[in-house]
């Protein structure tokens, strides 16, 4: 068997997968956020540890298998996250700062100032945002009082959550990360597949404490014996959203998934070339393997379930989020209804954060049904704004994409996208695609699966297959677009009046 461990933002997850990759059994444990302040989010490092170990003992426990009949250990976690700890006695030396947080706003500000923004786009396929590591490591080496002089002198060790896991697992053995999670640090050189010198130098942080890259799937030493009865390899670390993309095994360039969530994260595979993105997408690394790097372009989409839950929680037109399917479907379309759910500005491609949420083409004759319907469309508009993106900057068109996350159980949803994409939509079998990503590269560094079998794993549960005639879909998205066009600065007009 494989031994996934997801660590997410919520939670600490633990699933075991057989042979033909199916869930034998798992264990899960809710963390704590912590919020110090507006816009700060932290979490405890020890509470992380101590769920991801628990949450793995459930599931060996529930499985009713020996340790020793486990073949590999595969990591997959939340992204960003940042930590730093002593060496010696393993205690981290502050909270966890979660990717959310927001406290080094200013700091990105003044490294904008300087002009390198562009330096930093160019090395690491990134934007300068609070999002990413490195600013939250120099704000621990900045705040806590003699980390910088203890981290100068070889005391302290920093990390993504993926390398507090592998740290902890393999009793202080191995202080590593994998190429994806170096990749949204800010300090990772995609070209020279290293830390770059004079990044780590400009945003101060130490090399001494930052962790040794390795291929996604790799070897990162062994779980100690200790921990669940017998030493267990690791064999994969992939950040959360690249492990989605194998789960989905959207191995070749231009597969794509989307995971519909309270946003929606969009990920495009573009193979072992590093697309540079004109339309302010994200370059990141998919995964390595042997010594092979791939790549991929990363979108998202800020609102997405969040709109849905706007209909039900702010305008009471559904009794909840499964209910809107139902009441969509009350009407034939939207009658020329467009919602633009621009609630906190526009990402990827347009970024305008001034932009602001607004409704278009209201008769007297709009109902509910025709609301509903509008802000579900809305949903796979903005998806095929990050797609289109994608295709133009990578050169190539969308070979289909595979969904997962709470809305595709939304038939009407995944049609209408399969319709205004003009490509197939695929919903696959399984809901845990983090995990199951995680489990199929451990399995594949391990030998236990070929590349050929893994294809054969994720199965689809259902095609969406496009139905709309290509000028009808074009007709709509262009309604779509001018609809975007009016929402955009708004409040910039507010202010001015």
């Amino acid at each position: 068997m494989i031994l996934s461990l997801d660590q997410g933002t919520t939670s600490s997850r633990a699933i075991l997968f057989n042979l033909e990759a199916g869930m034998v059994a798992q264990g899960q444990y809710e963390i704590k956020q912590s919020f110090p302040r507006p816009g700060w989010v932290e979490h405890d490092p020890e509470q992380i540890w101590e769920s991801q170990l628990t949450a793995a003992r459930d599931a060996i426990q529930a499985s009713g298998i020996a340790a020793a009949d486990i073949t590999a250990i595969g990591i997959t976690n939340q992204r960003e996250t940042a930590l730093i700890w002593d060496r010696t006695t393993g205690e981290p030396i502050y909270p966890a700062i979660v990717w959310q947080d927001r406290r080094t706003a200013q700091q990105c500000e003044e490294i904008k100032r300087q002009g390198l923004d562009r330096e930093i786009a160019d090395k690491t396929g990134l934007v300068v945002d609070a999002y990413f590591s490195a600013t939250k490591l120099a704000w621990i080496l900045d705040h806590v009082q003699g980390a910088r002089e203890r981290a100068e002198r070889g005391e302290l060790l920093a990390g993504t959550i993926d390398s507090w896991l592998i740290w902890k697992l393999t009793g202080g053995a191995v202080h590593a990360t994998d190429v994806t999670n170096a990749s949204r640090t800010m300090l990772f050189n995609l070209h020279e597949r290293r830390w770059d010198d004079q990044l780590i130098q400009e945003l101060r942080i130490p090399r001494s404490i930052l962790p040794e890259i390795r291929m996604s799937g790799g070897d990162f030493g062994t779980a100690d014996a200790g921990w669940f009865g017998a030493e267990i390899p690791i064999r994969s670390v992939l950040g959360d959203q690249q492990a989605a993309l194998f789960g989905h095994t959207c191995l070749e360039a231009g597969s794509a998934k989307n995971t519909y969530g309270t946003g929606c994260f969009i990920l495009m595979n573009t193979g072992t070339e590093a697309v540079v993105s004109s339309h302010g997408l994200l370059t990141t690394v998919a995964w390595g393997m042997g010594d092979e790097l791939y790549y991929a372009l990363e979108g998202s989409v800020f609102v997405a379930g969040a709109a849905v839950q706007w209909l039900h929680e702010g305008l009471g037109l559904i009794e909840g989020p499964a209910d809107s399917e139902q009441r969509a479907a009350e009407v034939e379309d939207s009658e020329g209804v467009v919602v633009v759910p621009a609630f906190t500005g526009l990402g990827a491609p347009y970024w305008d954060m001034y932009a602001r949420g607004a409704v278009f083409g209201l008769t007297r004759g709009t109902t509910a049904g025709h609301l509903v319907r509008a802000t579900l469309e809305a949903l796979a508009f903005q998806s095929r704004d990050v797609i289109g993106a994608m295709e133009k900057d990578a050169g190539m068109p969308l070979t289909g994409l595979r969904v997962d996350g709470g809305a595709v159980r939304n038939n009407l949803l995944m049609q209408f996208q399969a319709d205004i994409l003009g490509s197939t939509v695929t919903r696959t079998t399984y809901a845990e695609t983090t995990a199951l990503g995680a489990a199929l590269l451990a399995g594949l560094t391990s030998g236990v699966w070929s590349r050929e079998q893994l294809e054969s794993f994720n199965k689809a549960e259902r095609d969406f297959v496009p139905r709309m005639d290509g000028e009808e879909r074009e007709r709509r998205y262009n309604v779509w677009q001018d609809a975007v066009e009016r929402s955009m600065g708004w409040e910039k007009h507010e202010s001015r009046h």
